[in-house]
């Protein structure tokens, strides 16, 4: 099942691109309806400031993912592990 919601589209008192920033990463992060997607493709086609805000954007969310993704090795979980129950124990 599909919740995703429309962005609204009254501004409120906000600029088109200061609208874009607002809700750039729901489009990074594929939460928006298709209408929504479509509405800031046409945006950022037209809008170098906000393309590059994007494209910066993108690429940190790529390197979080990226690091996010490496496995700290056994012997450092398992020092890790018996440092927090050392310290739970002392509690």
């Amino acid at each position: 099942m599909n919740n995703i919601k429309p962005i609204p589209h009254d501004t409120a008192g906000e600029s088109e691109c200061e609208h874009a920033l607002k809700h750039l990463y729901e489009y990074l992060d594929s939460e928006m309806t298709p209408e929504d997607e479509q509405r800031m493709r046409a945006h950022v086609a037209h809008c170098s400031p906000c393309l590059a805000e994007l494209s910066v954007e993108d690429l940190v969310k790529q390197l979080v993912k990226r690091s996010c993704s490496e496995r700290a090795p056994d012997t450092l979980r398992v020092r890790i592990h018996e440092q927090l129950t050392v310290m739970t124990v002392a509690e």
